[in-house]
């Protein structure tokens, strides 16, 4: 399959479905509206959005029932990157190849647009029309899926962590998995179980995708550990070698750049063999589990 093409096409969709449930930037307050769109048409990969429509597809699901929580996932992830990029977090000054959201609004509006994106996700997720379309029952399981991988117990619980390991020279590699598994891994693993509770996989199905996903998360962080050594700003869309300066807890820097190489495929073996019950409506989620592998960006 054209990967490429595929990401491409859902990607579109995706930015189709924001930009018709994202406050207009004609829309007072002006200010929190125009740096909400911002960073969210900003670029990026889309990679959680599009694996939870592609984790849809692979269980033979009706993607158009999947794009409102598609959006919201991305919505939920620009959200914590608008935040991470603060002063008080990685103060970056680049993503996604623009400048970061504090630099072009201040950092009050860029907090502020941050915790609409979040709240505009579960407005999204809780709409009534989404609930005409998606059996109740399912629709609560996502909402607290997504809810809970973003919460205290994943995303947010893993950025605490990261900054608390930032500059110790006793950080661990269980450390690391943990900052790794909640800050990135939650995310990735809760697109790709929506996806497939949205298109009405059984149980069997629904927990191979979950392992393909507790995978992938953890492989697309080491992914970015070792590009973050030796990608360039431009390749990147931000600063590269920022974790180094930092003195992040990263992969490379507990067990070295060959070792994190070897765990990647590693975990791109588990993810493949996960889907080995699956036909050719999976060949998305193949593709994308060897381009998060050896991605040079």
């Amino acid at each position: 399959m054209d990967l490429k093409s595929y990401i491409k096409e859902k990607c579109r969709l995706v930015d189709v479905e924001l930009n018709k449930v994202m406050p207009l930037e004609e829309e007072l307050p002006y200010s929190l509206h125009r740096s909400m769109r911002y960073s969210t048409f900003a670029g990026g990969k889309r990679i959680r959005p599009v694996l939870l429509l592609a984790a849809c597809e692979a269980v033979g699901g009706n993607v158009d029932n999947a794009l409102a929580a598609a959006a919201a996932m991305e919505m939920i992830h620009t959200y914590s990157l608008v935040h991470d990029d603060l002063p008080a977090m990685d103060n970056d000054d680049f993503r996604r190849g623009n400048p970061t959201n504090h630099k072009v609004f201040g950092e009050a509006v860029a907090i502020l647009a941050g915790d609409a994106l979040l709240t505009q996700a579960f407005i999204l997720l809780s709409s009534p029309s989404l609930a005409a379309a998606v059996p109740p029952a399912t629709l609560l399981q996502v909402i607290h899926e997504i809810s809970s991988c973003a919460g205290s117990k994943g995303m947010v619980g893993g950025q605490v962590v990261d900054m608390e390991s930032e500059g110790r020279h006793d950080i661990d590699l269980p450390t690391v998995q943990y900052i790794h598994i909640h800050k990135t891994g939650a995310l990735i693993k809760a697109a790709i179980k929506s996806g497939a509770l949205l298109g009405g996989a059984r149980d069997g199905e629904l927990a191979s995708l979950v392992r393909y996903g507790e995978a992938i998360g953890l492989a697309f962080q080491i992914a970015d550990d070792i590009l973050d050594i030796e990608g360039t700003t431009e390749e990147l869309g931000k600063d590269a070698g920022s974790d180094q300066a930092r003195g992040k807890a990263t992969y490379p820097a507990v067990v070295g750049i060959e070792e994190s190489r070897r765990r990647a495929a590693e975990l791109l073996d588990m993810a493949l063999e996960s889907l080995s019950g699956f036909d050719h409506r999976a060949d998305p989620l193949r593709e994308i589990a060897r381009y998060v592998v050896e991605r040079k960006s």
